[in-house]
């Protein structure tokens, strides 16, 4: 999400660059492929074995690679595991279409936990945003990366709490960054923006189970990977872009939240 907060969009970037899209198209477009063209010999079994086996080779090559080459792999181990969900149900049930299933449950509990955030008026990409703007997220990642300053951060975290307690109180006292995910919502031009763009994301959720519970239903394995591919990534994009277009712009001239205060 840290792409939608920049001055400027750039696809490559917000999916990851050409290696996080291979990453993550190149082990569903395996599986489907090896197993459409397999199963033409009438052995479903043998098909769907080899398109298993090619789907987790190529994860765990992603990350081995990431490995040898020092390189960040959360990506690539996320993708690992979510192959490995699949892999486990399909050959434990023995039908190709069950290696689909972990996706078609993680899109239904998003879809329901930002349906949730929309009527409650917290609207996910708000609270992610805001996050990212107010620099919760390096501050959780500089005190995750252990030492000295994590165990001091422990030590002192009642402290912390008490501070952020009186903070925004205190005359030149920095605020907390926990302020950045309340403060936007009493702007109502900011709520506007994050809810249009949280329908978005719900949108992309809803439209993934609305084409590919029914394929999966009809065990329509070749369409149930093409669709699979179709409104991963290159939709992910779009929406990623679309939040941008959105939320570019929704701090200028306002004064509200932490973010802002520095570049005053």
């Amino acid at each position: 999400m840290r792409a939608v907060t920049g001055d400027s969009f750039s696809f490559g970037q917000a999916v990851g660059g050409v290696r996080g899209v291979v990453e993550a198209v190149l082990p569903g477009l395996l599986f489907v492929v090896i197993y459409v063209v397999a199963s033409m010999g009438g052995d479903e079994r043998a098909a769907l074995t080899w398109a298993l086996v090619a789907s987790v080779g190529a994860a765990l090559v992603a990350v081995v690679a990431r490995l040898a080459q020092r390189t960040p792999i959360t990506q690539a181990l996320g993708g690992l595991l979510g192959i490995g969900v699949g892999v486990f149900w399909a050959w434990r049930s023995g039908e190709a279409q069950n290696f689909y299933v972990w996706g078609l449950w993680t899109n239904a509990a998003y879809l329901a936990a930002i349906l949730v955030s929309l009527a409650v008026r917290w609207p996910v990409v708000g609270l992610v945003v805001e996050a990212v703007r107010g620099g919760f997220a390096d501050v959780a990642a500089e005190r995750a990366r252990g030492g000295e300053t994590e165990a001091s951060a422990g030590a002192d975290a009642p402290d912390t709490d008490e501070s952020d307690t009186h903070a925004p109180g205190a005359d030149g006292a920095a605020p907390s960054p926990l302020a950045a995910l309340v403060a936007w919502r009493k702007d109502p031009e900011l709520l506007r923006r994050y809810t249009l763009a949280t329908w978005f994301w719900a949108g992309l959720f809803a439209l993934r189970l609305a084409v590919k519970v029914p394929l999966y239903f009809a065990d329509s394995v070749g369409w149930l990977g093409t669709a699979h591919l179709v409104l991963g990534v290159p939709l992910w994009g779009l929406v990623l872009w679309l939040t941008w277009v959105v939320v570019r712009g929704a701090h200028d001239g306002r004064t509200t939240g932490p973010a802002s205060e520095p570049a005053a």
